[in-house]
């Protein structure tokens, strides 16, 4: 009989298995409600959390999953769609600062309700409070591991 596999290569699998998984779940749904995909969700939300001051591109590029030439084509898009606008930096005058238009919060706030639920049904339900704390808290290990590598 085959061993089992080794528990933290499972738990490997399962987490990539999962987010794809989940993540195209939720994709389809906004599909469905005829809203963009997440990835313009997420721009927003960051640009949302920044607030009038907006970030440079660097500064979201850390925040988001997206590689750098991915969220520049990105950014092009939700600026042609009057979602964000480039403003001139006022920190050094060179460069410019995003920041989501009026609309640009209106239709995050209209695909977080469609985004919200999904969760709720794809994931969180599936957790009690507990196992929600112990992965959080293991990923949020991970995470920092990687970052402090240099990763």
């Amino acid at each position: 009989m085959k061993d089992s596999p080794e528990p933290r290569g499972h738990a490997w699998a399962t987490l990539l298995t999962a987010h794809a998984v989940l993540v195209e779940a939720i994709e389809a749904a906004l599909a469905e409600a005829a809203l963009p995909p997440l990835a313009w969700y997420d721009v927003l939300w960051e640009l949302d959390k920044a607030g009038a001051a907006g970030l440079r591109m660097h500064e979201l590029a850390r925040r988001v999953v997206l590689s750098r030439p991915n969220l520049s084509r990105l950014a092009d898009r939700l600026e042609a769609a009057k979602l964000i606008e480039r403003r001139d930096s006022s920190a050094d005058g060179r460069g410019y600062d995003l920041v989501a238009t009026r609309a640009g919060l209106a239709l995050r706030k209209k695909m977080w309700t469609v985004y919200s639920a999904q969760i709720e049904k794809v994931f969180s339900r599936h957790l009690s409070a507990a196992e929600a704390r112990g992965l959080s808290e293991a990923l949020a290990r991970a995470i920092k591991a990687a970052r402090a590598d240099g990763s």
